[in-house]
């Protein structure tokens, strides 16, 4: 058992000590995976992947009732929390775009970098949905691979599957995903 399982095994049992045990334990992955991400953002862009990673976190442990069965579903809510946020924000910044309840930006507000240009975010959000109907796991396959950017490797043993699995789910998403976006953009 990983100490990330053992530490939400704790937590389940109620052990409130635990919770205090989880973020040392699972912040350097999850700020390596942020890391990643944010790799291939804009050069001179002010925000870390830190901010990311701090965001998803608190998304995971505010929410009330919220338990994890193992670090696969850890991984698996925090690529969701991190998919969220970055969604958030391109239809806040989309909407903006277009001029709608324009605001000025308090100086403590916090923007996360999205991996895409909105559109295509956005664009991917909704067909990811719709996929997640279809085929969850493999949805979850490629949330845990674009949101929170796992290798192929890292998605499998936190989806519980094998490599050649990953894989093939992994070519089978990508191109349900580009045939549905190019279908709904026409």
């Amino acid at each position: 058992m990983s100490d990330v399982t053992r530490i939400l095994t704790a937590i389940e049992q109620g052990n409130a000590r635990a919770t205090e045990e989880l973020l040392p334990v699972v912040y350097n992955e999850l700020r390596r995976l942020a890391a990643h991400k944010m790799a291939g953002e804009r050069p001179g862009h002010t925000l870390q992947p830190t901010a990311l990673v701090h965001e998803a976190w608190l998304k995971l442990v505010d929410s009330p009732n919220q338990s994890w069965q193992n670090r696969a579903h850890f991984f698996g809510a925090a690529a969701e929390a991190m998919r969220r946020i970055l969604i958030a924000r391109a239809r806040r910044k989309q909407t903006q775009r277009r001029g709608e309840r324009a605001e000025h930006l308090d100086v403590d507000a916090l923007e996360i970098a999205s991996p895409a240009p909105d559109d295509q975010l956005l664009a991917l959000n909704d067909a990811l949905d719709r996929f997640a109907k279809l085929e969850p796991q493999q949805a979850e396959l490629v949330k845990l691979r674009y949101f929170v950017g796992l290798k192929i490797e890292e998605a499998a043993e936190v989806l519980g599957i094998s490599k050649a699995t990953a894989k093939r789910w992994w070519a089978y998403a990508r191109a349900w995903l580009f045939q549905e976006i190019q279908t709904v953009s026409k």
